[in-house]
């Protein structure tokens, strides 16, 4: 026959003890890595956002430098456009240069005529 072990009361034993701690520091290992790791998503997660808003704001600065780019092109064109190439009196006083020129030899008809033609805009 088998011999019954008497039970135990009170305080548990050596082993029960063992047993409780390695319990606990278990429970506890898995808690305080779920933390790190959950603490570790979020750190993740707002330098994803972070990355995205700077690029964000790096497309926006772009697009505004590209805007004024465009902004002072046009109006460059329109001060050019508005303005006449010149004058006139600039045009005729050009002219009369060709005219010496031609009269003292150093221009042939053919090249007064190409110079007062370009003058001119015809």
């Amino acid at each position: 026959m088998r011999r019954r072990m008497p039970m135990r009361r009170g305080r548990p034993g050596l082993m029960g003890t063992v047993a409780r701690t390695a319990v606990v520091a278990g429970t506890a290992t898995a808690v305080a890595g779920g933390v790190h790791r959950h603490a570790e998503e979020n750190a993740a997660q707002q330098q994803q956002a972070a990355a995205a808003e700077q690029q964000q704001a790096a497309a926006q600065q772009q697009a505004m430098t590209d805007q004024a780019a465009a902004q002072a092109a046009a109006q460059v064109q329109a001060q050019q456009a508005a303005s006449p190439s010149a004058t006139p009196d600039d045009r005729l006083a050009k002219i009369k240069e060709l005219g010496e020129m031609k009269a003292q030899g150093l221009l042939t008809e053919d090249e007064f005529a190409a110079e007062k033609a370009r003058i001119l805009g015809t």
